[in-house]
């Protein structure tokens, strides 16, 4: 389900955009201001609001680490903020000084683009604040930009219609025209890149005045050339759709409409999860937090809606998820849904219900005054239940002991599905995250891989192309899930 945990009512005009970092989150309005708060409480810093342009702010991004912002605007320039400070670091002139409709900044943060009303490109290096290269789409205006997860390559739209993609050099590589009829409104990449034999596959959502939210495959071959295939056509909103964001882990995707609507889908299968009606009026920009299962979306009704993704049913206005379901107490759990978590996970209920599975009742009430859970049922030893449990009978203690051996030969429920475990160690996820390959992983299984493994990849023993990790929210719930399920 999803719940909103806060509004934002701060901006005195139309909230045009919204981003996340990990500890900070900023907005921007048609009132000239930038807003930033500390996600922790939702607080505003007490640098903000900052007031630096002179005309309506249309977007902001964040560096990677959150150290600077990122703002454009009507009044042709791209203004680079401190977040330490709230000063301007950088006034970032628009080639032509045409009215800079959106910025983006590349996930390594070494490269800064901004889109203009006049069609025209700038790529600036962004540690320097310099100008490296410009360039142009004629009869159009620029209105959305992104750049791919591996930070080579970014993708433009149009109010034309099309989506470009440009390499650093500014050689155009792809044009899909009319990728939505009467506009682009927005484009994003998801965070992770498929890499498999001589191609490479990045995943692209953009959104338009068609009342479409699409899904590519944008495909690298072997001869280094690049196509891009329509994997879905997304229909859960009635009017145009303003802007669309993906989760840090890349499966969940949300949407925002001119019909007043929030829409979150499952991206990977194109299926609606939630609609959330709360805003007044159109809903102009969306967000996912890359650390916490948070959704930000912005509206014309000046107001920012902070929501938390929760397991359970969609609420008012919405279609759940058909796998989840309210959650029993650890009490509860017949044994079907005990073996799904591992033994370390086990509560002290989960040891009691074992002892009598086990035929080893006798030993409940003792087990339960010395609270004894999974983790300190498989730290066991002979000495420990002669001496701290006072179990005299020898027979008795062996047999014990050779039940906590079987629980630990056999590790975890032979029923997991296979997704939930780790390919490297194939033990059930506790921290998943999603490694350059597509695959996720244990996160410490991974990061002991790259570190000993020359970077490659350990499904396709191909080089990583980046060694960026990214925090699996959705499968991590998943697992959860399952766990608790009966």
């Amino acid at each position: 389900m999803t719940s909103l945990i806060c509004t934002l009512q701060d901006h005195r005009d139309d909230v045009n955009w919204c981003a996340f970092s990990g500890k900070l989150f900023a907005t921007c309005s048609g009132d000239k201001t930038l807003r930033v708060y500390n996600t922790h409480d939702f607080s505003e810093l007490p640098f903000s609001p900052l007031t630096g342009h002179g005309y309506t702010v249309h977007c902001c991004c964040f560096t990677s680490c959150g150290q600077f912002l990122a703002s454009c605007s009507t009044d042709a320039t791209t203004l680079v903020w401190s977040m330490s400070t709230g000063e301007i670091e950088a006034v970032l002139e628009h080639p032509g000084r045409s009215p800079v409709r959106i910025c983006a900044l590349s996930p390594d943060s070494a490269h800064l683009v901004s889109g203009a009303s006049d069609g025209s490109l700038a790529l600036w290096d962004f540690p320097s604040k310099q100008l490296l290269r410009s360039g142009a789409v004629s009869d159009t205006t620029m209105v959305a930009c992104c750049f791919s997860p591996c930070s080579q390559l970014f993708m433009t739209g149009s109010t034309y219609g099309d989506l470009r993609l440009w390499d650093l050099d500014m050689n155009q590589l792809h044009a899909e025209k009319n990728a939505h009829d009467l506009g682009v409104t927005c484009c994003t990449f998801a965070p992770s890149i498929l890499s498999g034999g001589q191609s490479v596959q990045f995943c692209l959502a953009s959104c338009g005045q068609d009342s479409h939210l699409k899904i590519w495959a944008v495909n690298k071959s072997g001869c280094g050339g690049y196509k891009m295939q329509l994997l879905h056509t997304l229909t859960g909103q009635s009017a145009p759709v303003l802007c669309c964001a993906f989760s840090s882990d890349g499966q969940l995707l949300v949407s925002g409409s001119v019909d007043k609507t929030v829409v979150i889908y499952d991206a990977r299968n194109a299926m609606l999860l939630y609609t959330l009606n709360q805003h007044e009026r159109l809903v102009t920009a969306c967000c996912f937090s890359p650390t916490s299962p948070l959704i930000a979306t912005g509206s014309m009704d000046k107001t920012v809606n902070i929501w938390r993704l929760e397991d359970g049913c969609s609420d008012r206005g919405g279609k759940s998820l058909p796998e989840l379901s309210a959650l029993p107490s650890s009490e509860g759990r017949t044994s079907a849904g005990r073996s799904r978590l591992l033994v370390s996970d086990w509560s002290e209920g989960d040891v009691s219900a074992w002892l009598v599975e086990e035929g080893l009742e006798g030993l409940v009430d003792r087990f339960r005054a010395n609270n004894i859970d999974g983790t300190e049922l498989l730290s066991l030893t002979k000495e420990t239940l002669a001496s701290e449990l006072h179990i005299e009978s020898v027979g008795l203690r062996s047999k014990l002991q050779r039940k906590v051996e079987e629980l630990k030969s056999d590790s975890v429920c032979s029923g997991i599905p296979d997704e939930f475990l780790c390919p490297i160690t194939r033990e059930l996820m506790r921290e998943p995250v999603i490694a350059a390959d597509g695959y996720s992983y244990e996160r410490e299984a991974i990061e002991g891989w790259i570190n000993t493994k020359n970077r490659s990849s350990p499904m396709t023993n191909l080089p990583l192309l980046t060694t960026l990790l990214t925090a699996n929210h959705t499968l991590k719930m998943a697992i959860g899930r399952w766990q608790t399920s009966c």
